[in-house]
């Protein structure tokens, strides 16, 4: 008696306005393509490059943030020389230690361990 009768409402709108209401969201993955995807996708690329490039001899930064020189590298593993001892102290022994080629984060340019 009070309530008023409810209908419901028709399909809304054309075709092209469904269409720009779909727009901003079309819109907001192109930039985020642009922005965010297709960077990554880059270093990522170069980082992979870099990685394929690594000799003996090559001075290297870790992810975890330890500086070497590449003494073996394998498929997978790569062999960095982290330490030397002193000259004159034990002779010519070299701490080595094995990592994950994956684990390369930087190459460095030659002379860099030297000069820190």
């Amino acid at each position: 008696m009070f309530i008023s009768s409810a209908y419901a409402q028709a399909a809304g709108g054309s075709g092209e306005q469904q269409i720009f209401g779909f727009l901003p969201i079309i819109l907001m993955f192109v930039v985020l393509y642009f922005l965010m995807i297709r960077p990554q996708m880059k270093r990522a690329k170069e980082h992979k490059t870099m990685l394929e490039a690594l000799k003996k001899g090559d001075e290297v930064v870790t992810s975890g943030g330890l500086v070497g020189r590449v003494t073996k590298v394998g498929e997978s593993y790569v062999t960095l020389e982290v330490a030397r001892s002193p000259e004159g102290k034990g002779g010519d022994s070299a701490i080595e230690m094995i990592f994950q080629k994956a684990a390369v984060q930087t190459l460095l340019p030659n002379g860099t361990i030297k000069a820190i």
